[in-house]
């Protein structure tokens, strides 16, 4: 496959930019958690060339720009947006976290862009805290001092390390993060259950964000949907790879 291509987009005067991986196929949305951008997914692109993935860096993160919110329709609006811009609809969208509640909002609030969902590892209702992340240092003299200071917490954002002119930093803002989680806390089943489009629910047993019960819950809530159980954490696509990519693939083929 071709190294993807960097394009942006203008959306209310804030850039929005997104990686097009140029796979030879349908297009696939790919929404990435936070802390992530549009390079989340890049594994699973090289796994799926028969797919167009392209990768959105949502508001706030990567190569796009900061918003004055984090709301659930701003996240919404600029997948929206960004299809409108490409001129698609009838897409598979694909989301982790974050990305995976975007998602199946996207297919909800506007069905017609939305041909199926994979979502992975996020459930219907959503209770998150990352307000720890409001200690990691926002600056420090040299990489290997950022990635002392991220701790335990530096395996997970190495993407979103940057240098800068007074040194090296995150492309995130702790605090942007901490109201995004906010506003993405809360009930949305109504969501959930609302759309019909084929969907496959990724869940990683070990998981600390979504239960067994709550994944078992909304694959039997929701028609046809397919549950995957793989014995990782939250993040599947990165702790298990080829496990990740072969659900995805076996339920495109089925489309």
């Amino acid at each position: 496959m071709e190294q993807p291509t960097r394009h942006c987009m203008s959306i209310d005067g804030r850039r929005l930019s997104f990686l097009d991986y140029g796979g030879r196929g349908r297009p696939l949305l790919a929404l990435h958690g936070h802390f992530g951008d549009g390079r989340t997914f890049a594994g699973l692109a090289h796994a799926l060339p028969e797919w167009r993935v392209i990768g959105l860096d949502q508001r706030g993160h990567g190569s796009s720009e900061r918003a004055t919110d984090y709301s659930r329709d701003g996240y919404v609006g600029d997948a929206a947006a960004l299809l409108d811009h490409l001129g698609l609809a009838d897409v598979v969208v694909l989301g982790h976290s974050l990305g995976g509640v975007n998602a199946y909002q996207l297919a909800a609030w506007h069905p017609r862009l939305v041909r199926a969902l994979v979502i992975e590892d996020i459930g219907a209702e959503v209770d998150g805290d990352l307000s720890s992340c409001l200690s990691w240092p926002e600056r420090a003299p040299t990489r290997e001092a950022l990635v002392t200071g991220l701790a335990g917490s530096a395996r997970y954002l190495m993407h979103a390390i940057r240098e800068y002119p007074d040194g090296w930093g995150l492309a995130v803002r702790p605090k942007d993060m901490v109201a995004s989680q906010q506003q993405l806390n809360g009930d949305h089943w109504g969501e959930w259950l609302s759309s019909d489009c084929p969907a496959l629910l990724i869940h990683g047993t070990r998981s600390d964000r979504l239960s067994s019960s709550c994944a078992r819950a909304m694959a039997e809530r929701r028609p046809r949907t397919r549950i995957v159980e793989l014995a990782t954490g939250h993040t599947v696509h990165e702790t298990d790879p080829a496990g990740f990519a072969a659900a995805v693939r076996s339920f495109l083929r089925a489309l």
